[in-house]
């Protein structure tokens, strides 16, 4: 079987190989260390391992992940968690991942330089709504507790929290707990929620969610900053209680807010970030949304910090359903002028990598991300 940046190619007869991270286990001599040359900066030496009196040099790609990303600075990417969650037709090979093999998923994005992992959010799901969303979501904080436990350098989102399904000093809680065991890697993406059923079920008004919404980002920006907390709103009443920990992250988290309508555009300006809802919605259409974000006039002094999550794939790059050689190399040629043309263009600073479909194993996977790390980051970094 052939390889073309680490990519296992089909056999003869199309089934699927192995993986090179599922043959790393392989202990014959000299055959891993042949596998690993087979991948891009993959030698005996670990490139990153620490020396005596010197720090470790940083990948391209993890340095880009380390700066702001505005104009003349890199796209940052970030990794949907497979077998997190169940959506149809996504992940197939992860519906039974097991702890160990989402650690090793974490890991290797970690060494690799990704800017994020992210998880997304449901307590349940409406039945109408399995067909297209499946009923399986693992509990968002759960998971991203357990990915702060599993990395190093990652930052920990959520795509995204939804707000009105949380008592804000339950979450204050667990967020802050979050950051402080992750080192101050937290991020915190909000929305207002879509599903009434599951609101009906938590006991949560559908339409107050928006109101609601806004007063527990209030709590959470007092519970986080303040010494002597004190809160009293339409909701919820906070007073004469203490509050530790506080973040890591001063004076808090970055906070991101999806969902494209005036409300959401306007929560964003008050915030670090926007995170547009892309049913429905396409890349073109980002602009004029974002030119009313800067015009609010809690915008101002944010041009060189305030970040877009993008959540698309390119839409006009395929992804590739084959791993041959010629196949990669326009599918990288795509990507690259993707993410340093139209995406900047627009206004994106952050997005999530597409995975062919194609792909059909943990260890393949892997191989992807380190293909995506060698071939895509470090020629945009």
């Amino acid at each position: 079987m052939g390889l073309h940046h680490g990519f296992p190619l089909r056999r003869p007869d199309g089934a699927p190989g192995r993986s090179l991270e599922d043959r790393r286990t392989d202990r014959r001599p000299g055959l891993l260390a042949q596998r690993r040359r087979a991948l891009p900066g993959k030698g005996r030496r670990r490139p990153f391992r620490k020396r005596r009196g010197r720090r470790p040099a940083l990948p391209p790609a993890r340095l880009a992940a380390r700066r702001p990303c505005r104009e003349g600075f890199p796209v940052k990417f970030d990794i949907a968690l497979p077998g997190t969650n169940h959506l149809p037709g996504r992940f197939g090979w992860a519906r039974e991942l097991p702890p160990a093999g989402l650690k090793r998923i974490l890991k290797v994005a970690d060494a690799l330089g990704f800017a994020s992992v992210t998880v997304s959010e449901h307590y349940a799901m409406p039945y109408f709504e399995v067909p297209r969303l499946g009923a399986y979501w693992q509990d968002a904080l759960s998971v991203m507790a357990f990915a702060a436990a599993a990395t190093e350098q990652v930052r920990i989102d959520a795509t995204v929290l939804v707000l009105p399904y949380h008592r804000p000093l339950q979450l204050a809680k667990a967020l802050a707990t979050i950051d402080v065991l992750s080192g101050g890697r937290l991020n915190v993406s909000v929305g207002v929620g879509h599903a009434e059923q599951e609101f009906e079920a938590l006991g949560v008004p559908f339409r107050r969610r928006g109101a609601i919404t806004d007063e527990i980002l209030t709590v959470l920006h007092t519970l986080w900053q303040e010494d002597t907390p004190e809160h009293h709103g339409e909701h919820f009443d906070v007073s004469g209680l203490a509050f530790e920990p506080k973040p890591v992250q001063r004076p808090r988290p970055p906070i991101y807010v999806g969902g494209n309508s005036k409300p959401a555009l306007r929560r964003a300006a008050r915030h670090d970030g926007w995170q547009p809802n892309p049913i429905g919605f396409t890349l073109a259409e980002i602009p004029p949304l974002l030119d009313y974000i800067r015009a609010q006039p809690e915008f101002a002094g944010k041009e060189d910090s305030f970040d877009l999550n993008w959540l698309e794939h390119p839409s006009d790059v395929d992804l590739p359903h084959s791993f041959a050689g010629q196949d990669l190399r326009e599918y990288r040629d795509r990507l690259v002028t993707a993410y340093t043309s139209s995406y900047p263009a627009t206004g994106v600073t952050r997005t999530a990598i597409g995975v062919p479909p194609g792909i059909a194993s943990t260890g393949e996977y892997l191989d992807y991300l380190h293909w995506f790390a060698a071939e895509v980051m470090s020629a945009i970094s």
